[in-house]
């Protein structure tokens, strides 16, 4: 049988990972998990985080697909990709077992 890996997946699937494996993304997500939505003003003042470095993560949080957001007027409201988190949680488990 001939290995047929594509490391580009692989990659991909790495950087989700290590979205996830980070102490103050997991406290951001916690966090809008709890509010339901929320904007980058309220988490950087909740977690009393610098605006640059709040949006920061969040980025990294949103190219994992694990958040997701939506504009009314002038505010971006973050929510969680429950569907997103619920799949690299299984996947993950199916990794260690």
């Amino acid at each position: 049988m001939a290995l047929t890996i594509d490391y580009s997946n692989v990659k991909k699937a790495a950087s989700v990972l290590r979205a996830l494996n980070h102490k103050l993304r997991q406290q951001m997500l916690e966090l809008i998990d709890r509010e339901n939505k929320i904007t980058v003003t309220d988490i950087f003042i909740r977690l009393r985080l610098e605006q640059s470095v709040a949006s920061g993560h969040l980025r990294i949080l949103r190219h994992a697909g694990v958040v997701t957001t939506q504009r009314d007027g002038k505010h971006i409201y973050y929510s969680i990709n429950y569907q997103r988190l619920e799949k690299v949680n299984d996947i993950a488990h199916d990794l260690i077992t």
